[in-house]
């Protein structure tokens, strides 16, 4: 029953990007698996390929990197939300970022297999997965103008008003990671806003 509730929501965000219609919606429904998380556990490693897009039914992931002594946080998912790795998804190959719960987190997901045939099947399917990857190309693009001509403290004024029920989930270390600036600085900030 639960299982059933998981891939309603799944099916529920993407007939808001395209309806389906019933044939396509039971076949792609059939090709969905729920899975879970706990807190601290990886969803995806660095270098690993990513094979599937996830749908979060509860919990909160974050995308990040590692880069010599320091890690960069480049987005945060809550429930409600669809994501993948776009690059390591689309070709196949090892993943620059790694996927990791920071909360108990359920995941419904699809793999690349199953997309690219309902895809094939379904000219519906292929819209809305057309439509999925531009938002996230657009929601990229914006993310690395905001890190390149934005300063940290405008960066964080946009991540309260886009987020403010994301505020009291994330960790001072993680929230400090995603703007790029150190948790001292990030204290400044806080103190001045």
């Amino acid at each position: 029953m639960e299982q059933d509730k998981y891939k309603r929501d799944f099916i529920g965000f993407v007939e808001r990007l395209c309806p389906l219609g019933n044939d396509a919606a039971t076949i792609f429904s059939q090709q969905l698996v729920t899975v879970r998380f706990n807190k601290g556990e990886t969803i995806l490693k660095q270098d690993g390929i990513c094979r599937y897009v996830y749908f979060i039914n509860s919990g909160l992931v974050k995308t990040w990197f590692e880069s010599k002594d320091r890690s960069f946080i480049m987005r945060f998912f809550a429930e409600g939300n669809m994501f993948t790795v776009l690059d390591s998804y689309l070709a196949q190959q090892p993943s620059a970022y790694a996927v990791e719960a920071l909360e108990n987190t359920v995941l419904t997901r699809i793999s690349k297999t199953d997309m690219d045939k309902l895809c094939a099947r379904f000219h519906t399917a292929e819209t809305f997965f057309r439509k999925l990857i531009s938002m996230a190309s657009v929601n990229m693009m914006s993310r690395i103008g905001e890190i390149l001509e934005e300063q940290a403290s405008v960066r964080y004024e946009n991540f309260l008003g886009e987020n403010p029920d994301l505020v009291q989930r994330i960790s001072l270390g993680d929230m400090a990671s995603y703007l790029g600036i150190t948790q001292v600085s990030l204290s400044r900030i806080r103190a001045i806003i």
